[in-house]
């Protein structure tokens, strides 16, 4: 029997990894395709946009923490609460933090984990 919380975070800790990495594939493996992204002063967006605008942020370094809450998985869906502390790096220089809290909701997806929908309210710390 698989353990769906343990899946969870390691679809998260995959995402942090990749994105230090500056690995946007990686990245964009980990969402359906169907995903929309929810973030202040913005209209939603998809899974286009969000590979479009890691692309052009290809030369920042992205570094960061993801504080999980809370995970309730229920069949084939699963929400986490988390808290996020993201610091971006441009190629000469300061470091930005920003941080704030996350809704996440995941779907399985040909029996993987994956980000569906994210609302986060991330801002500068």
């Amino acid at each position: 029997m698989r353990n769906d919380e343990a899946e969870i975070r390691e679809l998260v800790a995959t995402w942090m990894a990749a994105t230090k990495a500056g690995d946007v594939q990686a990245v964009l493996d980990l969402m359906t395709d169907d995903a929309v992204f929810l973030v202040p002063g913005q209209a939603p967006f998809g899974k286009a946009q969000f590979a479009e605008t890691a692309q052009a942020q290809s030369a920042l370094h992205i570094d960061g923490e993801s504080d999980i809450e809370e995970i309730q998985v229920s069949g084939d869906w699963a929400f986490m609460r988390s808290h996020l502390t993201v610091r971006v790096t441009p190629p000469a220089g300061e470091t930005m933090v920003r941080a704030g809290y996350a809704l996440t909701v995941l779907r399985r997806d040909n029996g993987r984990w994956k980000l569906a929908r994210d609302a986060n309210l991330v801002g500068p710390a």
